[in-house]
């Protein structure tokens, strides 16, 4: 008796835990169109490194690593901006409480933008981004009314209006998807989480905060090396 044939499934995949969750579900039960970002920033060599890993880590075949030049040439944002400095994690109770300097304005509508072109050429019904509210640095394009909002553009702008965006991590918090990820077996070793280096994680900036801070509530060795 033959295998059903799986649905398709964008996944956008930063190479960074969460998306590694994410790609990792969605891998259980879609045929996975993986697409990554290189958008300028700083550790945008070691992201795609990590997203590649990931990627064949999980066993997924369609991997499309696509460059965008604006959020470099925008500036407004330590990521992109070699200018603004990447500052140290702020106390873990500050985080969060207000938009952090790493915040690249708007990001995640050019990427779920180019996730729907892809999406509507492969016929994929479903979308992953591996968006988290809690436990994180307060990004507004990480909150679940930017999702609802989007989904309504994608049902009035696309061909027939049926692609859904699926946030499944967005109301976990980061020491939960941690366990999830342990759960599903996913390729902690493989990604990149640190905005500053591309060797060892600098475990100063605040997405090296949240990670450490989510590994040790988890009771678990975070796998990447660590300068500090």
């Amino acid at each position: 008796m033959s295998t059903p044939e799986k649905s398709r499934a964008v996944v956008c995949l930063s190479g960074g835990m969460d998306s590694a969750v994410c790609a990792t579900l969605a891998a259980r039960e879609h045929e996975v169109y993986a697409l990554h970002f290189s958008y300028g920033q700083r550790t945008e060599q070691r992201e795609l490194q990590s997203a590649r890993a990931v990627a064949a880590t999980i066993g997924i075949r369609h991997f499309l690593a696509l460059r965008m030049d604006l959020f470099r040439q925008i500036g407004g944002s330590a990521l992109t901006d070699t200018s603004i400095a990447i500052p140290d994690a702020p106390p873990a109770a500050e985080i969060g409480a207000q938009i952090p300097v790493t915040y690249v304005p708007f990001r995640n509508a050019h990427f779920l933008s180019a996730a729907v072109s892809w999406a509507e050429v492969v016929g994929a019904k479903k979308i992953f981004i591996g968006a988290v509210e809690q436990d994180s640095s307060g990004y507004p394009d990480c909150r679940p009314a930017y999702y609802q909002a989007f989904q309504q553009l994608i049902r009035t702008g696309t061909r027939d209006g049926g692609i859904e965006v699926v946030t499944p991590l967005i109301a976990l918090k980061k020491n939960q998807i941690v366990r999830l990820g342990m759960e599903l077996n996913a390729p902690f070793a493989s990604t990149w989480s640190c905005y500053a280096e591309q060797s060892n994680a600098c475990g100063k900036c605040e997405s090296c905060a949240l990670r450490l801070r989510a590994f040790a509530e988890a009771g678990l060795q975070d796998p990447i090396p660590y300068s500090s």
